[in-house]
């Protein structure tokens, strides 16, 4: 490693974040992962100077990036947000992509692959962020929680697929082109995920659970695996893998380990939470820039771009939420859907590196997405408090973990 005390770095940032997060708790409730970006600004280059990422580092950090997707891919239940509740959320987010490209042209004057990168990191939703948040309230499996994962699942999807197809540097019809022989080779994978698994498969995942075999465990990095190196064969985003990934799995554990599904999630959950996946968000904040930030006119477009995450993914979102919801919970899931990050981060990198999109606006975007992961959940669970008995808070100390246990909190 060229600064081997970086990931030191990193990982103190990543072990000092949950403890803020508890010191904070009895006063006010910040986002775990808001600790562990501002932590990276503070090692960062730009303030005291401490790490510098470098080639292992950032490989590190995509890895966590993809395993955040991933686990977001695993915790949808297409069964359950099926019907008239995807129909409205597959509508509402081409509606944000209009409505956020639309916004993308007056901010660049025209210029139309800048709009894209702008309009496109508009719509996303992070739901690998917003899910646990649900989770740990023991409303994930509830109505709410399924109309979330929904909502949340098209904002995650949508914008992956459009940054494969516009921004991926090829034509759009090459890309698209591309994009369904990948989505081909997914559903054939489906397909196979479906049939039923030889015995000896489950017997030997449980037999393996809590030994060093972890046959079940090595089975799911695999699959992670493959679905990464297919979208990287087609010159797709990895993301796209990733996400095809988390399904895949679910898939297959719930079929062929239906007892020990839980445990082995929970033992992937611990490679991603307890390290890739904040070490991901620590590189984000040593990576932010942000003297592009302070030293511009950008600091100023900070507030209007959070406004316009709520307008431009929240308005729709209301706008298409399911009748039977109330007012409230509209709101809520506005402000949920409305939440993001990682796609940000994602996609105004790639805009960065192809010189379609200056740092300061991608700044000012990142800034106001980390903002958006603090204040909007704060807000939509003042709308929408927790629920007394088996779906509220009791629900979630019950499936054993608290607010603090969660990369959300």
């Amino acid at each position: 490693m060229t600064h081997p005390g970086t990931l030191v770095l990193i990982m103190a940032a990543a072990v000092l974040a949950p403890l803020l997060v508890h010191a904070t708790g009895g006063r006010v409730r910040v986002p775990l992962v808001v600790f562990e970006i501002v932590l990276g600004i503070v090692i960062g280059p730009q303030v005291l100077g401490w790490a510098h990422p470098d080639e292992v580092v950032d490989t590190l950090a995509d890895l966590g990036l993809s395993m955040l997707i991933f686990l977001a891919g695993y915790e949808i239940e297409f069964a359950a947000v099926r019907g008239d509740t995807l129909r409205r959320a597959l509508w509402a987010w081409p509606v944000s992509l209009l409505l956020g490209i639309g916004v993308g042209l007056l901010f660049s004057g025209g210029e139309v692959f800048e709009a894209f990168v702008v309009g496109t990191a508009l719509t996303s939703t992070a739901l690998g962020t917003v899910l646990p948040m649900l989770r740990d309230r023991g409303e994930l499996r509830g109505r709410f929680g399924t109309v979330v994962s929904a909502f949340g699942a098209v904002g995650e999807f949508g914008p992956v697929v459009a940054t494969a197809l516009l921004l991926s540097g090829r034509r759009p019809a090459e890309s698209a082109v591309l994009l369904v022989a990948f989505g081909v080779v997914t559903a054939a994978a489906v397909f196979w995920a479906l049939r039923p698994r030889p015995p000896w498969f489950g017997e030997l995942a449980e037999r393996t659970l809590h030994s060093s075999g972890q046959f079940a465990v090595r089975f799911v990095m695999l699959l992670l695996a493959c679905m990464l190196g297919l979208a990287e064969v087609f010159g797709l985003d990895v993301l796209l893998g990733a996400f095809a990934a988390g399904v895949l799995t679910r898939i297959v554990l719930h079929r062929a380990v239906p007892a020990g599904s839980d445990a082995v999630l929970g033992k992937v959950e611990a490679m991603g939470f307890g390290f890739l996946v904040p070490l991901f968000y620590v590189v984000t904040g040593i990576e932010f820039d942000l003297d592009a930030l302070l030293d511009s006119p950008a600091l100023l477009l900070v507030p209007v771009f959070l406004a316009l995450f709520v307008l431009v993914r929240g308005a729709p979102v209301y706008v298409l939420a399911p009748k039977d919801l109330r007012r409230a919970d509209r709101g809520a899931l506005a402000l949920f859907a409305s939440t993001c990050l990682p796609l940000v981060v994602a996609i105004t990198t790639i805009g960065v590196d192809q010189e379609l999109l200056g740092t300061e606006r991608a700044a000012a975007l990142v800034g106001a997405a980390m903002i958006s992961v603090l204040v909007l959940p704060l807000l939509a669970g003042r709308l929408r408090p927790p629920r007394g008995g088996t779906g509220g808070r009791a629900a979630g100390r019950a499936a054993g973990r608290t607010a603090d246990d969660a990369e959300a909190w």
